[in-house]
Protein backbone atom coordinates (compact mmCIF):
# COMPACT_ATOMS: atom_id res chain seq x y z
CA UNK A 1 0.00 0.00 0.00
CA UNK A 2 1.57 3.68 -0.96
CA UNK A 3 2.11 5.44 2.28
CA UNK A 4 -0.22 8.65 2.30
CA UNK A 5 2.55 11.05 2.79
CA UNK A 6 4.43 9.90 -0.40
CA UNK A 7 1.20 10.36 -2.73
CA UNK A 8 0.94 13.05 -5.13
CA UNK A 9 -1.57 16.05 -4.03
CA UNK A 10 -3.78 14.91 -6.61
CA UNK A 11 -4.14 11.39 -6.01
CA UNK A 12 -5.02 12.41 -1.96
CA UNK A 13 -7.89 14.88 -3.52
CA UNK A 14 -9.30 11.43 -5.38
CA UNK A 15 -9.25 9.43 -2.37
CA UNK A 16 -11.23 12.49 -0.62
CA UNK A 17 -13.85 12.94 -3.49
CA UNK A 18 -14.32 9.23 -3.72
CA UNK A 19 -15.25 9.51 0.38
CA UNK A 20 -18.27 12.48 -0.53
CA UNK A 21 -21.05 9.80 -1.56
CA UNK A 22 -20.76 8.02 1.38
CA UNK A 23 -20.15 10.97 3.34
CA UNK A 24 -23.37 12.77 2.15
CA UNK A 25 -25.23 9.28 2.54
CA UNK A 26 -24.57 8.67 5.97
CA UNK A 27 -24.78 12.00 7.58
CA UNK A 28 -26.30 12.40 10.68
CA UNK A 29 -26.66 8.12 10.59
CA UNK A 30 -25.87 6.30 13.68
CA UNK A 31 -23.01 3.35 13.25
CA UNK A 32 -22.75 0.82 16.24
CA UNK A 33 -19.15 -0.37 16.50
CA UNK A 34 -18.61 -3.53 18.22
CA UNK A 35 -14.42 -3.36 19.34
CA UNK A 36 -12.70 -6.21 19.75
CA UNK A 37 -10.26 -8.79 19.15
CA UNK A 38 -6.31 -7.76 17.72
CA UNK A 39 -7.27 -4.28 17.36
CA UNK A 40 -7.93 -3.76 20.76
CA UNK A 41 -4.53 -5.11 21.75
CA UNK A 42 -2.12 -3.60 19.44
CA UNK A 43 -1.02 -0.56 19.54
CA UNK A 44 -0.65 0.99 16.04
CA UNK A 45 -4.47 -0.82 15.63
CA UNK A 46 -5.98 0.87 18.72
CA UNK A 47 -4.40 4.05 17.19
CA UNK A 48 -5.93 3.75 14.08
CA UNK A 49 -9.24 2.57 15.57
CA UNK A 50 -9.52 5.98 17.71
CA UNK A 51 -8.67 7.96 14.41
CA UNK A 52 -11.70 6.31 12.50
CA UNK A 53 -13.90 7.05 15.29
CA UNK A 54 -13.17 10.88 15.24
CA UNK A 55 -13.18 11.34 11.65
CA UNK A 56 -16.54 9.41 11.40
CA UNK A 57 -17.92 11.69 14.15
CA UNK A 58 -16.62 15.13 12.28
CA UNK A 59 -18.36 14.31 9.05
CA UNK A 60 -21.04 13.88 10.55
CA UNK A 61 -22.03 10.38 11.45
CA UNK A 62 -22.88 9.05 14.96
CA UNK A 63 -20.37 6.29 15.75
CA UNK A 64 -21.34 4.32 19.28
CA UNK A 65 -18.99 1.84 20.56
CA UNK A 66 -19.78 -1.39 22.33
CA UNK A 67 -16.29 -3.12 23.59
CA UNK A 68 -15.54 -6.34 24.27
CA UNK A 69 -12.05 -7.40 26.14
CA UNK A 70 -11.95 -11.28 26.63
CA UNK A 71 -8.31 -11.29 26.90
CA UNK A 72 -7.78 -8.62 29.54
CA UNK A 73 -10.50 -10.36 31.81
CA UNK A 74 -8.63 -13.59 30.78
CA UNK A 75 -5.35 -11.96 31.74
CA UNK A 76 -6.65 -10.68 35.14
CA UNK A 77 -8.44 -13.91 35.75
CA UNK A 78 -4.82 -15.60 35.82
CA UNK A 79 -3.41 -13.26 37.99
CA UNK A 80 -6.23 -13.89 40.77
CA UNK A 81 -5.30 -17.82 40.22
CA UNK A 82 -8.67 -17.88 38.42
CA UNK A 83 -9.19 -20.29 35.15
CA UNK A 84 -11.61 -18.95 32.48
CA UNK A 85 -14.52 -21.42 31.47
CA UNK A 86 -16.48 -21.02 28.61
CA UNK A 87 -19.91 -23.16 27.34
CA UNK A 88 -20.79 -22.53 23.46
CA UNK A 89 -18.98 -19.46 23.26
CA UNK A 90 -19.87 -17.68 26.69
CA UNK A 91 -18.18 -16.99 30.08
CA UNK A 92 -19.16 -18.70 32.87
CA UNK A 93 -19.32 -15.77 35.67
CA UNK A 94 -19.39 -16.71 39.16
CA UNK A 95 -19.96 -14.05 41.67
CA UNK A 96 -15.60 -13.79 41.49
CA UNK A 97 -15.13 -13.53 38.46
CA UNK A 98 -17.95 -10.81 38.10
CA UNK A 99 -16.22 -8.49 39.82
CA UNK A 100 -13.50 -9.23 37.59
CA UNK A 101 -15.61 -8.72 34.56
CA UNK A 102 -16.73 -5.33 36.12
CA UNK A 103 -13.20 -3.53 36.84
CA UNK A 104 -11.55 -4.78 33.76
CA UNK A 105 -14.56 -3.38 31.45
CA UNK A 106 -15.75 -0.83 32.96
CA UNK A 107 -12.08 0.47 34.92
CA UNK A 108 -9.58 -0.61 32.33
CA UNK A 109 -10.86 -1.78 29.20
CA UNK A 110 -13.20 1.29 28.75
CA UNK A 111 -11.41 4.23 30.29
CA UNK A 112 -8.22 3.23 27.57
CA UNK A 113 -10.64 3.23 24.78
CA UNK A 114 -12.13 6.48 26.09
CA UNK A 115 -8.61 8.56 26.58
CA UNK A 116 -7.44 7.37 22.71
CA UNK A 117 -10.59 8.75 21.26
CA UNK A 118 -10.07 11.70 23.30
CA UNK A 119 -6.60 11.83 22.57
CA UNK A 120 -7.40 11.33 18.65
CA UNK A 121 -9.29 14.53 19.30
CA UNK A 122 -12.68 13.42 20.37
CA UNK A 123 -15.16 13.56 23.01
CA UNK A 124 -15.80 9.90 24.29
CA UNK A 125 -18.35 9.12 27.31
CA UNK A 126 -18.03 5.74 28.92
CA UNK A 127 -21.09 3.89 30.12
CA UNK A 128 -21.87 0.86 30.94
CA UNK A 129 -25.62 -0.71 31.12
CA UNK A 130 -26.11 1.03 34.39
CA UNK A 131 -26.00 4.35 33.27
CA UNK A 132 -28.96 6.13 33.08
CA UNK A 133 -30.96 2.29 33.21
CA UNK A 134 -29.90 1.64 29.70
CA UNK A 135 -29.43 -2.65 29.97
CA UNK A 136 -32.02 -4.36 31.78
CA UNK A 137 -31.10 -8.07 32.01
CA UNK A 138 -32.20 -11.36 34.13
CA UNK A 139 -29.84 -14.49 34.22
CA UNK A 140 -30.04 -16.15 31.05
CA UNK A 141 -31.15 -19.65 30.33
CA UNK A 142 -28.83 -21.73 27.91
CA UNK A 143 -30.22 -24.51 26.63
CA UNK A 144 -27.27 -27.28 25.21
CA UNK A 145 -27.31 -26.70 21.22
CA UNK A 146 -27.56 -30.98 20.84
CA UNK A 147 -30.19 -31.16 23.59
CA UNK A 148 -32.39 -28.82 24.34
CA UNK A 149 -33.81 -30.72 27.46
CA UNK A 150 -30.63 -29.88 29.07
CA UNK A 151 -29.38 -26.35 30.45
CA UNK A 152 -26.14 -25.31 31.49
CA UNK A 153 -25.92 -23.00 34.49
CA UNK A 154 -23.22 -19.99 33.06
CA UNK A 155 -23.72 -17.64 36.27
CA UNK A 156 -23.87 -14.05 35.69
CA UNK A 157 -24.52 -13.85 32.51
CA UNK A 158 -27.13 -11.62 31.36
CA UNK A 159 -29.87 -12.08 28.45
CA UNK A 160 -31.06 -8.60 27.68
CA UNK A 161 -34.73 -7.52 28.95
CA UNK A 162 -34.42 -4.12 27.17
CA UNK A 163 -32.61 -1.43 26.71
CA UNK A 164 -33.35 2.30 27.29
CA UNK A 165 -30.80 4.99 24.84
CA UNK A 166 -32.14 7.81 26.12
CA UNK A 167 -28.33 8.55 27.60
CA UNK A 168 -26.45 7.32 24.59
CA UNK A 169 -28.94 9.92 22.36
CA UNK A 170 -28.65 12.62 24.65
CA UNK A 171 -24.78 12.57 24.63
CA UNK A 172 -25.09 11.58 20.31
CA UNK A 173 -26.61 15.09 20.05
CA UNK A 174 -24.36 16.90 22.38
CA UNK A 175 -20.94 15.91 20.27
CA UNK A 176 -20.07 12.79 22.34
CA UNK A 177 -19.12 9.52 21.48
CA UNK A 178 -20.51 7.07 23.47
CA UNK A 179 -18.16 3.89 24.90
CA UNK A 180 -20.69 1.21 26.05
CA UNK A 181 -19.24 -1.70 28.36
CA UNK A 182 -21.47 -4.88 27.70
CA UNK A 183 -22.82 -4.82 31.66
CA UNK A 184 -26.53 -5.04 32.72
CA UNK A 185 -28.14 -5.20 36.00
CA UNK A 186 -31.51 -7.16 37.31
CA UNK A 187 -34.24 -6.41 39.17
CA UNK A 188 -32.48 -7.34 42.27
CA UNK A 189 -29.48 -4.32 41.64
CA UNK A 190 -27.33 -7.98 40.54
CA UNK A 191 -24.42 -7.19 37.78
CA UNK A 192 -24.20 -9.44 34.87
CA UNK A 193 -21.77 -10.03 32.38
CA UNK A 194 -23.55 -9.94 28.83
CA UNK A 195 -21.57 -10.72 25.18
CA UNK A 196 -20.44 -8.14 24.06
CA UNK A 197 -21.72 -9.17 20.44
CA UNK A 198 -25.27 -9.12 21.73
CA UNK A 199 -25.24 -6.04 23.38
CA UNK A 200 -23.86 -4.51 20.02
CA UNK A 201 -26.80 -6.09 17.78
CA UNK A 202 -29.73 -4.69 20.73
CA UNK A 203 -28.30 -1.72 20.72
CA UNK A 204 -28.03 -0.82 16.59
CA UNK A 205 -31.42 -2.38 16.43
CA UNK A 206 -32.46 0.06 19.66
CA UNK A 207 -30.97 3.08 18.01
CA UNK A 208 -32.17 2.37 14.66
CA UNK A 209 -29.17 2.42 13.36
CA UNK A 210 -27.74 2.58 9.46
CA UNK A 211 -25.10 -0.08 9.93
CA UNK A 212 -23.92 -2.66 12.58
CA UNK A 213 -19.72 -3.32 12.42
CA UNK A 214 -18.07 -6.12 13.85
CA UNK A 215 -14.12 -5.91 14.13
CA UNK A 216 -13.04 -9.11 14.88
CA UNK A 217 -9.35 -11.22 14.79
CA UNK A 218 -10.31 -12.96 11.41
CA UNK A 219 -10.67 -11.92 7.66
CA UNK A 220 -14.72 -12.24 8.04
CA UNK A 221 -17.14 -15.91 8.01
CA UNK A 222 -14.84 -18.29 7.18
CA UNK A 223 -15.87 -21.71 4.86
CA UNK A 224 -14.29 -25.18 6.25
CA UNK A 225 -11.53 -24.57 3.70
CA UNK A 226 -10.78 -21.24 5.08
CA UNK A 227 -11.90 -19.11 2.31
CA UNK A 228 -13.66 -15.95 3.25
CA UNK A 229 -17.70 -15.90 2.89
CA UNK A 230 -18.09 -12.26 1.84
CA UNK A 231 -22.12 -12.46 2.28
CA UNK A 232 -24.36 -14.59 4.00
CA UNK A 233 -27.88 -15.23 4.24
CA UNK A 234 -30.19 -16.74 6.86
CA UNK A 235 -30.57 -20.11 5.40
CA UNK A 236 -26.58 -20.17 4.44
CA UNK A 237 -26.08 -19.46 8.06
CA UNK A 238 -28.15 -22.33 9.30
CA UNK A 239 -26.29 -24.64 7.44
CA UNK A 240 -23.08 -23.52 8.39
CA UNK A 241 -23.82 -23.85 12.58
CA UNK A 242 -25.43 -27.25 11.18
CA UNK A 243 -22.23 -28.72 9.61
CA UNK A 244 -20.13 -27.45 12.36
CA UNK A 245 -18.43 -24.24 10.49
CA UNK A 246 -19.43 -21.54 12.67
CA UNK A 247 -18.89 -22.61 16.30
CA UNK A 248 -17.50 -21.28 19.82
CA UNK A 249 -17.14 -17.60 20.23
CA UNK A 250 -18.49 -17.07 16.69
CA UNK A 251 -22.19 -18.18 17.80
CA UNK A 252 -23.34 -15.13 19.46
CA UNK A 253 -21.51 -12.82 17.20
CA UNK A 254 -23.34 -14.69 14.28
CA UNK A 255 -26.97 -14.95 15.74
CA UNK A 256 -26.59 -11.05 17.18
CA UNK A 257 -26.18 -9.94 14.05
CA UNK A 258 -28.72 -11.81 12.12
CA UNK A 259 -31.17 -10.42 14.73
CA UNK A 260 -29.80 -6.75 14.01
CA UNK A 261 -30.11 -7.55 10.08
CA UNK A 262 -34.38 -8.96 10.81
CA UNK A 263 -34.97 -6.56 12.78
CA UNK A 264 -34.20 -3.57 10.50
CA UNK A 265 -30.55 -2.09 10.31
CA UNK A 266 -29.80 -2.14 6.93
CA UNK A 267 -26.46 -3.65 6.60
CA UNK A 268 -24.14 -6.17 9.43
CA UNK A 269 -20.68 -6.43 8.82
CA UNK A 270 -18.01 -8.44 10.49
CA UNK A 271 -14.71 -6.90 9.75
CA UNK A 272 -11.00 -8.01 9.89
CA UNK A 273 -10.12 -5.44 12.96
CA UNK A 274 -6.12 -6.12 12.22
CA UNK A 275 -6.33 -4.12 9.00
CA UNK A 276 -5.24 -0.66 9.91
CA UNK A 277 -8.25 1.71 9.00
CA UNK A 278 -10.51 -0.88 8.38
CA UNK A 279 -13.79 0.85 9.87
CA UNK A 280 -13.01 4.09 7.41
CA UNK A 281 -12.09 1.64 4.65
CA UNK A 282 -15.63 -0.44 5.23
CA UNK A 283 -17.83 2.79 5.29
CA UNK A 284 -16.18 5.55 3.46
CA UNK A 285 -15.10 3.50 0.37
CA UNK A 286 -16.15 0.48 -1.91
CA UNK A 287 -13.92 -1.43 -0.94
CA UNK A 288 -15.51 -4.35 1.15
CA UNK A 289 -13.99 -5.96 4.09
CA UNK A 290 -15.19 -8.96 5.61
CA UNK A 291 -18.41 -10.38 6.00
CA UNK A 292 -22.06 -8.96 5.55
CA UNK A 293 -25.04 -10.28 6.92
CA UNK A 294 -28.75 -10.18 5.13
CA UNK A 295 -31.98 -11.15 6.48
CA UNK A 296 -33.37 -12.01 3.54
Amino acid sequence: MTPLLSMAPRDKAEILAQALPYIRKFHGKTMVIKYGGNAMTDPALQKAFAEDVVLLKLVGINPVVVHGGGPQIETALKRLGKEGAFIQGMRVTDAETMEVVEWVLAGEVQQDIVGLINQAGGKAVGLTGRDGGMIRAHKLRMLDTQDPTKEHDVGQVGDIESIDPSVVKALQDDQFIPVVSPIGFGAQNESYNINADVVAARLAVTLQAEKLLMLTNIPGVLDKQGALLPELTMERIDALVADGTISGGMLPKIAGALDAAKAGVKAVHIIDGRVPHALLLEILTEQAFGTMIRAQ
